[in-house]
């Protein structure tokens, strides 16, 4: 049997990583819908209900149990409200390798949720997991949220060419920056750093 990630939960400062509700649909749904989600994503539009429960229902729970990565929603901890959402994708377990992606509700930017999400996930993978790499990918258009992996210590490696395609209106080709963050490069993030949070 494939190596998988655990259920479980991760709390940082301000915020609880938790697997998937049911009763997050509404909030996936509302996030989901942003103009720049839609724009840096390859997020159905419109993502319905149907979309969201199929999500927590089967898809998440699927890419945890065959080792493929997790999905978190990311809720404040003074409120429980869900500020976002990330997850780890394309794992290879062999290497002790990851990729995450991040997004975040339109409302609750510029509160730094991004970072220290992405921050509190990467410590977890780093000590708990002996994890040895974390990527992140943005969209070369995409500046806020090269910020974010900026903001985390991440290391730009280079340029994928033509590997995304953007949603602005109409959809374009998109050259990807790749960046990565191994255990020695990590520093906490300074809550309430600007952020924009739709990786990609």
């Amino acid at each position: 049997m494939a190596a998988s990630f655990p259920e479980t939960a991760i709390s940082t400062e301000r915020l609880l990583l938790r697997p998937l509700a049911e009763t997050d649909a509404p909030s996936l749904v509302a996030m989901m819908a942003d103009e720049q989600v839609h724009a840096w994503t390859a997020i159905p539009q419109p993502f319905t209900d149907g979309h969201a429960l199929e999500w927590i229902r089967e898809l998440a729970p699927a890419r945890r149990a065959d080792g493929r990565g997790i999905v978190f929603a990311v809720t404040e901890h003074l409120t429980q409200r869900v500020v976002g959402v990330v997850e780890l994708r394309c794992t290879d377990w062999r290497l002790r390798s990851t990729e995450a992606t991040y997004v975040t509700a339109a409302w609750a930017r510029g509160e730094g949720y991004a970072p220290e999400a992405v921050n509190g996930v990467a410590q977890w993978l780093f000590e708990d997991r002996d994890f040895l790499r974390l990527e992140l990918r943005t969209a070369a258009g995409n500046t806020a949220g090269q910020q974010v992996a900026q903001k985390l210590g991440c290391i730009s490696e280079g340029v994928l060419r033509s590997a995304w395609i953007v949603r602005d209106g109409e959809e374009s080709r998109s050259d990807l920056i790749l960046w990565s963050l191994l255990p020695e490069d990590l520093e906490p993030v300074a809550p309430r750093e600007p952020h924009f949070a739709a990786g990609r």
